[in-house]
């Protein structure tokens, strides 16, 4: 590639690790689609995508540990239970087609969407919400169940995960972002990326400037995130939900 097609790379990334640090996901809505249509295979794109992402969660982290608050058994529990859902379902992806897949994903992560819009007070601000086994093993479950979908497909979990911790552990939006960028961008992504890159093609040649802009990216759209809090990050939740929803669906080149 030409200096002026890295240049092109590091802006796509900018943007798309930009929204994904503001909206808590949905990085690959721009950034995977640009390297399938720069000339790369889908699996060779899913790949080096999900290796690029990882530098999302350096990015926001290095801002949310300046401000946010982590609870010690919730980082343990997102990672407990999604990080075997990681590691599987990036191997699936390796033998399985996976055009049905984000169809139904396409089509659930616009749901998400339509879900938040439709409760204007959710994730406005964090509620108390008490639980006992169950509530906790249904949680757990929950997130096995979207790290499969992390490691395998392409685009929205980590808006799943983010609503799911607004949603079913009462988190506002900034606190869910938070966790889900430092969480599913850094170890959630590294564990895909870490099983992609091992078995399947990266194009390595690309990666600096991926690197260069989802490291700059994430930590600009997580500091605007604190800066504009729950209400500006809930409209850039869903929006950016719809949008990689619709993205989804649209045939890949």
């Amino acid at each position: 590639m030409s200096p002026l097609e890295h240049l092109g790379l590091i802006l796509i990334a900018l943007v798309a690790n930009g929204l994904s640090a503001l909206a808590g996901g949905g990085a690959g809505l721009l950034q995977l689609p640009a390297l399938i249509f720069l000339g790369l295979p889908f699996p060779v794109a899913l790949a080096t995508h999900k290796i690029a992402s990882v530098a999302l969660g350096i990015g926001a982290s290095l801002r949310h540990f300046k401000q946010s608050t982590f609870e010690p058994q919730r980082l343990i529990l997102i990672l407990a239970a999604g990080l075997p859902g990681v590691v599987l379902g990036a191997l699936l992806v390796l033998e399985i087609p996976a055009r049905a897949g984000e169809i139904a994903l396409g089509v659930l992560t616009i749901g998400l969407g339509w879900y938040s819009w439709r409760r204007p007070q959710l994730g406005r601000h964090a509620v108390v919400i008490s639980g006992g086994w169950t509530h906790a093993l249904t949680g757990a479950f929950g997130l096995l169940v979207i790290g499969v979908l992390n490691g395998s497909l392409t685009s929205g979990t980590g808006l799943m995960v983010t609503l799911w911790l607004v949603r079913w552990y009462g988190l506002s939006y900034t606190q869910a972002v938070a966790y889900t960028l430092v969480l599913v961008g850094l170890f959630w992504n590294g564990a895909g990326a870490l099983v992609l890159g091992t078995l399947g093609e990266v194009q390595w040649a690309w990666l600096p400037a991926l690197l260069v802009g989802s490291l700059v990216g994430g930590y600009l759209g997580a500091s605007l995130a604190h800066r504009y809090g729950n209400v500006l990050v809930k409209r850039a939740f869903e929006t950016v939900t719809v949008l990689t929803g619709i993205g989804l669906l649209l045939p890949w080149p």
